[in-house]
């Protein structure tokens, strides 16, 4: 792994090692003779440093297990895999932690290796001209334009699209924000190295600096010592922005203004301005999701706002600087826009007061005096923010924007003034790119949501009403509680004294009062929606409204509606999505509420739970009353005449509703995507998609044009899927949930098999977030374990049993020995996206699975009856799920149609195993009740670390 010479980590060699695995034939081995020369490279200087900075022993021990399990993957002999073990017995902990440590640096460079690949194989499409990758933007306007759709079609669909990524804090990201920056130094080292104009020297040079990097990174403990705050979760969360998503959101429109220019080219004047809408905001739930998480305050959604609020705004003034160099125009040789002189002239009372030693700065240079007067405006909103994180004052300095809507009204003024004098080029350049900014992320930088549990407001409810009315509201039935609730909207006054109520009440009040305060305060943009877990009536939301109407939120002024808050219900378990059609029906029927939606824009967001539904009732019923529910939204929302949006709450692993973000948003049931969609990006997803500027570029793109594809009835016919397709479906969900249910509910000993034979127990211990991973430590029920960490548990054993158990008795029950069935089955694949999303990231999941790897941690059950009889029962359906999955697909091997994904992940499985079997033998160790507390703790540190390792490896957590 270390050093070329001595590893054997050459391209044949390499290539040889997939193939040997029989998972992949060597057809599907793809040319990436550059990505193979960057992971040597990459190997061979942490190779330098593990030897200089660890010691040959720890080199030595690293290069033995390497190279014994690639042997093993080639060819299994019990000997050799028994010696390795007893290698792995024999490290004393600093060694095992240095082993560990040394796979999972070398997957974090592998990683970027891969990342930085994937951006050059997309240059050279776009450089040489040929077609492009699937999902780009000329391939989806190519698609576009032979289907008939028209320019004026197209903007008008983008007119309706909105594509809102909400970043979460959900504990599944192994890596600290210092380790994701030291990967983002070497990124862009290894990026230097791609320039031709390179010499020998520079070369050596840029190398050596390589290998510096490395050198710190291997310095850097990647496992935190604390378990990280919510201030520091907001901290990582701005990272992206700050790193790549800057500059990868005016990229994104620019490559989208250029494929509208190629493909649509005879219906464009010569140098037209394409001024298209928003098309992407992001939001977050970190400051916000108070849900299962004591951590998060209302001073905590304060204290996120204004950091969000202090970091976009430190961007904006080095971009304004920026441009105070680059419009230099004079007026005695080009004549701004009577619009502009006015605008300009508007800020004569500011002038006095920013130009106080030099009245005449800038005074022919007009629009570089406009820029400094925006400079200094932006810098009193900087000190006014910093003042109230710093707790210094409460005041609004003079001169600071009121608004972004004032500060985008005076990049218009510019933009529009460039364009009067013949300089649309000039204003196409780096002003449109900060008008692309501004209008993403305003003053907010990402739009915060609430979360809170339905019975938190149920319960303020009651004590509010008990106390203000005499009203017994826990009696009244559901009927009773919506008019009592929607009396109480029409008539409510503003709360600001909750002296008299429960803290837990009186911390409900309080967070609907932050918000007026923060709209007021930061931006009336600044949140997003208000979730509600839990929600199973339609009184759960109009609490909330209520609540919101003490604040002064929502509610009836002078005969007028008003309304500043959206209200999202969350239906999580496969219990609340079959009952979405009476709540919202019921909730939509409510004259007060719906008079309340029509008046904030009559959008109805709608949240759906992807973690709970599949851990409630196995994957098959969780993705088939996902999408029914759905579909029940969409006819909802016509009936009522109201536009729904989903929000998906996907995390990153399949089990949890990942997988590729283009497949997903096209496998969504036909027209129910109305141009909007939101879903929340968890926890290791964020830094691979979005640490890297040209990622995030292609992520974005990637997911707005699935967007895109997956809205076009809204300006065509859509298509729909076939009837029978629907009632196949149907009969595998019931079958795939019986299947399921009969695991987890009544399989005597399966709970304990699980907290046995997975490190669930030791990811509780990993400082990776601020929630806790179970809702009651001692309760080793299926409803003390989050969802999260029970896919988490699943895929560090090389289970991966959430995303696929049951899938294969579904097919198999239902196909039978019929061949039509059969036939059946292969053409819903091939004609039905939902159906081809679905088993093709089963494939995915099937493939990170290693079932002889998941029988080691098997022994690992106190009882070895119920070590053997569960792991049979998992192993037999994990073979018939394949051995289905393969027919329906009519493939010879897993992810026969994603090779380089296929190879990437068969690639790794030799690093994998000395990190599982390592992981295995600590979890003996550490859990052997005779072991010493201090001898315990000493085998703990690099458990934990494997933990992190092999996340790394699978590029997966929870």
């Amino acid at each position: 792994m270390m050093c070329a010479r001595k590893t054997g980590f050459s391209p044949g060699n390499y290539r040889k090692l997939a193939c040997c695995m029989n998972r992949l034939p060597p057809d599907v081995m793809t040319n990436d003779k550059d990505l193979r020369s960057r992971v040597r490279l990459f190997s061979t200087l942490l190779g330098h440093v593990l030897k200089s900075q660890a010691g040959s022993h720890v080199f030595d021990a690293v290069e033995t297990l390497r190279k014994g399990y690639i042997s093993l993957r080639k060819e299994d002999n019990p000997r050799k895999r028994k010696r390795l073990m007893k290698l792995i017995a024999g490290l004393d902990p600093d060694t095992t932690t240095h082993v560990v440590r040394a796979f999972s640096t070398y997957f974090s460079l592998v990683n970027i290796a891969e990342e930085a690949f994937m951006h050059r194989q997309r240059r050279r499409q776009v450089r040489f001209g040929g077609p492009l990758w699937k999902g780009s933007f000329h391939e989806t306007l190519r698609e576009f334009r032979q289907q008939g759709i028209t320019l004026q079609q197209l903007l008008s669909q983008l007119e309706q699209i909105m594509y809102i990524p909400v970043f979460t804090a959900h504990p599944t990201e192994a890596k600290r924000r210092t380790i994701m920056e030291a990967l983002r130094r070497i990124f862009l080292l290894g990026e230097k190295l791609n320039d031709p104009r390179l010499g020998k020297a520079e070369r050596n040079e840029v190398t050596r600096e390589l290998e510096t990097h490395i050198q710190i990174l291997w310095k850097t403990d990647e496992v935190r010592v604390h378990r990280p705050k919510v201030k520091d979760e907001i901290r990582n969360g701005m990272f992206y922005f700050r790193e790549s998503l800057y500059d990868a959101v005016p990229t994104v429109y620019r490559h989208l203004e250029t494929a509208i220019r190629s493909v649509y080219v005879d219906e464009l004047e010569p140098e037209q301005w394409l001024d298209l809408p928003g098309l992407v905001r992001f939001g977050s739930w970190i400051g916000g999701d108070r849900d299962g998480n004591p951590n998060v305050k209302p001073e905590t959604t304060i204290l996120a706002l204004r950091m969000h609020m202090r970091e976009v705004l430190v961007s904006y003034l080095t971009r304004i600087n920026r441009l105070g160099h680059v419009l230099t125009h004079s007026d005695k040789i080009c004549l701004p826009s009577a619009a502009f002189l006015d605008n300009l002239q508007g800020d004569d009372e500011l002038c006095s007061q920013i130009f106080t030693e030099n009245p005449d700065r800038y005074i022919h240079e007009p629009y570089r005096r406009k820029l400094f007067i925006m400079g200094f405006r932006l810098e009193q909103n900087l000190r006014t923010v910093k003042g109230h994180l710093e707790e210094l004052t409460g005041e609004t300095l003079d001169g600071a924007y009121t608004s972004e809507q004032q500060l985008l009204d005076d990049l218009y003024a510019i933009r529009d003034s460039l364009m009067s004098h013949d300089d649309t080029r000039v204003a196409e350049g780096e002003l449109k790119d900060l008008i692309r900014l501004v209008e993403t992320f305003g003053f907010f930088l990402s739009q915060l949501d609430i979360r809170q549990e339905s019975s938190r407001h149920t319960e303020a409810v009651a004590e509010i009403l008990k106390k203000t009315g005499n009203t017994d509201y826990m009696s009244l039935s559901e009927e009773d509680r919506m008019l009592a609730l929607a009396a109480q909207i029409v008539n409510t006054k503003t709360v600001t004294d909750t002296s008299g109520y429960s803290d837990e009440t009186s911390e409900t009040v309080e967070v609907f009062q932050v918000m007026a305060k923060m709209q007021n305060e930061v931006s009336a943009n600044a949140f997003g929606n208000y979730v509600i877990s839990m929600t199973h009536s339609a009184s759960h939301i109009l609490e909330v409204m209520y609540l919101a109407s003490l604040a002064g939120l929502a509610g009836k002024r002078n005969d007028h509606w008003f309304c500043h808050i959206r209200i999202s219900p969350l239906f999580e378990t496969i219990d609340d999505l079959t009952h979405i059609e009476p709540i919202m029906t019921a909730l939509l029927n409510n004259p007060v509420y719906s008079a309340l939606l029509n008046t904030s824009g009559n959008l109805q967001e709608v949240m759906l739970g992807y973690s709970d539904s599949c851990k409630d009732g196995g994957i098959l019923a969780s993705v088939w009353n996902l999408y029914q529910a759905q579909e029940n939204l969409s006819r909802i929302g016509e009936q009522h005449n109201v536009k729904i949006r989903m929000f998906h709450g996907r995390g990153g692993t399949i089990g949890r509703g990942g997988g590729p973000t283009h497949e997903s948003i096209l496998s969504q049931p036909q027209e129910t995507v109305h141009g909007q969609i939101k879903f929340t990006e968890q926890g290791e997803v964020l830094s691979y998609k979005y640490s890297n500027t040209e990622t995030a570029i292609y992520e974005l793109a990637m997911g707005i044009t699935g967007l895109m594809k997956a809205s076009l009835h809204l300006i065509n016919t859509g298509l729909t899927a076939k009837p029978q397709y629907l009632d196949i479906m149907r009969g595998l969900a019931e079958a795939g949930e019986a299947k399921y249910r009969e695991m987890i509910q009544h399989t005597d000993g399966f709970m304990d098999y699980f907290y046995d034979a997975t490190p669930v127990v030791e990811i509780g211990l990993l400082n990776i977030g601020s929630r806790p991973s179970h809702r009651n430590k001692a309760d080793r029920s299926m409803g003390s374990i989050r969802a999260i960490p029970w896919v988490f548990g699943w895929a560090q054993s090389r289970h991966t049993l959430p995303a696929w158990y049951g899938i294969g008795t579904a097919i198999e029950q239902w196909r039978g020995d019929d061949h039509t069935r059969a036939r059946q089955l292969r053409a819903m694949y091939q004609e039905w996206p939902f159906f081809r999303a679905l088993l093709s990231n089963c494939q995915m999941a099937l493939f990170k699975g290693d079932m002889p790897l998941a029988r080691e941690y098997a022994w690992l059950c106190d009882d070895p009856e119920v070590a053997d009889r569960l792991y049979n029962k998992i192993n037999r359906e994990y073979e018939r799920t394949v051995a289905s999955v393969l027919d329906v697909t009519s493939s010879s091997s897993l992810m026969e149609e994603n090779p380089t994904l296929a190879l990437s992940l068969t690639r790794r499985d030799p690093y994998l195993d000395p990190l599982n079997n390592i992981q295995i033998t600590l979890l003996k160790r550490t859990r052997d009740e005779q072991l010493d507390e201090s001898e315990r703790e000493q085998w703990l540190n690099p458990l934990l670390r494997t933990i992190n390792a092999i996340a790394a490896g699978m590029r997966n957590t929870g």
